[in-house]
């Protein structure tokens, strides 16, 4: 079934039903799909044809959400923008992707848009959103599409056709844009929906970035059981727990440096009912297991957990509520898990030759099933080696377990081999994260003429705590192997992260390695 045809089916059924609540505004599943229509028709009317691309960049609204369907009617390919970029890398992205039309919401980002327009090669056509009058060349959205025909779109679309183009994290060099099929999304949604099933009827707060994989099933899971959107424009730690407790959700995705950052900033925490949520999802990255157990205590729900990728929709393994509960009644060790392959999903570990590794090796996570992308736009060499033998090869080095757990250990390239010792720096986290006096921290190697590298924290400390540098690292010599340790601490205002809530670690580790041949030992 097609993206837009999953929305169609709601509309169909219940009209009335909300679709979405932003700012007050609460807009149903027929004005939502008079909208797209609106859109659909808009788009067309510009020349822009089946399988062109088109670029949005806004924070999280209720017209983003509309965006995918209304693009899926008609066959075109939209390009979200990570409004958290640069303005260079958006033109890198925008001209990438041969975007013919741009649609920005707020005077901010019309404003950085124009500052770039003359080197943006493809763009025809400038639409914004709640902006103010005195962008010239831009049109408002609203005005745009109220001039054309809010009925369905005649155009053949089928589930081979792309459905979006989204750009990776691009922690390093460009980010690559992977091509999603409408095919990828619907079984995605289907495998999601699977393993970790909503409560129905369904009130889901969608605060992650809606260009971001995360924010993508979260909708996509939401809109197929019908449920209502509450949209968060973007992250505020207070908003997200007074929304959880006030604005009866049911569910809601977040990253684990979302959920450490409300357990860690907002004192009322554990002070307020959450009586209407029902689950909360995590994924993106790993969480301390010490993180995990304060946040089941402190809500009270169901937690399960989805592993993936941009280049998978969203998710490849998962936890399920009923493995947290094992896990807290039997087998502790499970919370260091991302779950089990989704139905329909094969995975291997495989070393260094591309080889299947036997139970318990660490290698490379690499996944196969129907949620797999296209490949990336434009890039055959990156495609070929990142599909190989029709395998998604993740980045990620972890191991399986005899029952098929997976267990990340780490990004491969941030394996830490400290004088032939490999440290993965998730354990070291892990135990960090489970000092009370921790609110946040990364681990690095950095360069040691003894060891070639040895292990770095950096670490933000809770506000006037004494905590010191020989203290964490004593308390880390406690609980793993003194080689794990760290060497030394850094304490620091913020650990550096990308929109999807992983650790910059290229950053931290810059000051360490530069001048330096090789970013490793």
């Amino acid at each position: 079934m097609l993206l837009n045809e999953v929305f169609e089916k709601e509309v169909s059924n219940k009209p009335d039903h909300l679709f979405s609540e932003f700012e007050g505004k609460k807009i149903t599943y027929n004005e939502a799909n008079i909208i797209a229509n609106n859109l659909a028709h808009a788009l067309i009317s510009e020349g822009l044809k089946k399988g062109d691309r088109f670029s949005f960049l806004s924070k999280n609204c209720p017209e983003m959400a509309i965006m995918y369907y209304a693009a899926s009617k008609v066959g075109l390919v939209p390009v979200p923008l990570n409004y958290r970029l640069a303005d260079k890398e958006w033109e890198y992205i925008i001209n990438d992707s041969a975007s013919k039309l741009i649609i920005a919401r707020k005077s901010e980002y019309v404003s950085r848009i124009d500052g770039i327009s003359s080197d943006l090669k493809s763009i025809k056509k400038f639409v914004s959103i709640d902006a103010d009058d005195k962008h010239q060349n831009w049109e408002d959205f609203y005005s745009w599409i109220g001039n054309h025909d809010g009925s369905k779109p005649d155009i053949d679309v089928n589930d081979e056709d792309d459905v979006y183009q989204m750009y990776t994290s691009g922690t390093t060099g460009h980010p690559k844009g992977a091509v999603l099929l409408q095919r990828n999304v619907s079984e995605n949604t289907r495998q999601y929906l699977h393993n970790l099933t909503l409560p129905i009827p369904s009130r889901t707060l969608l605060v992650a970035p809606m260009y971001h994989a995360a924010a993508m099933i979260n909708m996509c899971g939401c809109i197929a059981v019908g449920g209502t959107l509450i949209i968060q424009e973007d992250f505020i730690p207070k908003d997200v727990v007074h929304s959880l407790s006030k604005d009866k959700v049911t569910h809601t995705v977040l990253v684990p440096a979302m959920i450490q950052a409300c357990l860690m900033t907002v004192p009322e925490v554990d002070k307020l009912d959450y009586a209407e949520l029902d689950q909360i999802h995590y994924g993106a990255s790993p969480i301390a297991p010490e993180t995990l157990k304060k946040a089941m205590d402190i809500f009270g729900c169901k937690f399960a957990q989805g592993f993936g990728m941009t280049e998978t929709v969203a998710v490849i393994c998962a936890m399920t509520s009923d493995d947290h509960i094992r896990a807290l009644k039997e087998k502790p060790e499970l919370l260091k898990s991302c779950g089990r392959p989704l139905i329909d999903t094969l995975v291997e570990i495989r070393d260094e030759n591309d080889k299947p590794l036997p139970i318990g090796e660490i290698g490379q996570i690499c996944a196969k099933g129907p949620q797999i992308m296209k490949g990336y736009w434009n890039k055959s060499e990156e495609t070929a080696k990142a599909l190989s033998g029709g395998w998604m090869h993740t980045g990620d080095a972890g191991k399986m377990d005899e029952e098929g757990f997976v267990y990340i250990q780490d990004r491969i390239k941030d394996m830490i081999v400290s004088g032939g010792e490999n440290i993965y720096s998730t354990e070291v986290e892990a135990v960090l994260f489970s000092h009370p006096d921790v609110v946040d921290a990364a681990v690095i190697g950095v360069p040691d003429d003894k060891y070639g590298e040895v292990v770095k924290a950096c670490v933000v400390k809770k506000k006037d705590s004494e905590l010191g540098a020989d203290e964490l690292i004593e308390f880390c010599k406690q609980k793993i192997a003194s080689y794990k340790k760290p060497q030394s601490v850094d304490f620091i205002e913020e650990v550096p992260r990308n929109a999807s809530g992983k650790v910059l670690k290229k950053v931290l580790r810059e000051p360490y390695w530069k001048n330096r041949d090789r970013q490793v030992s």
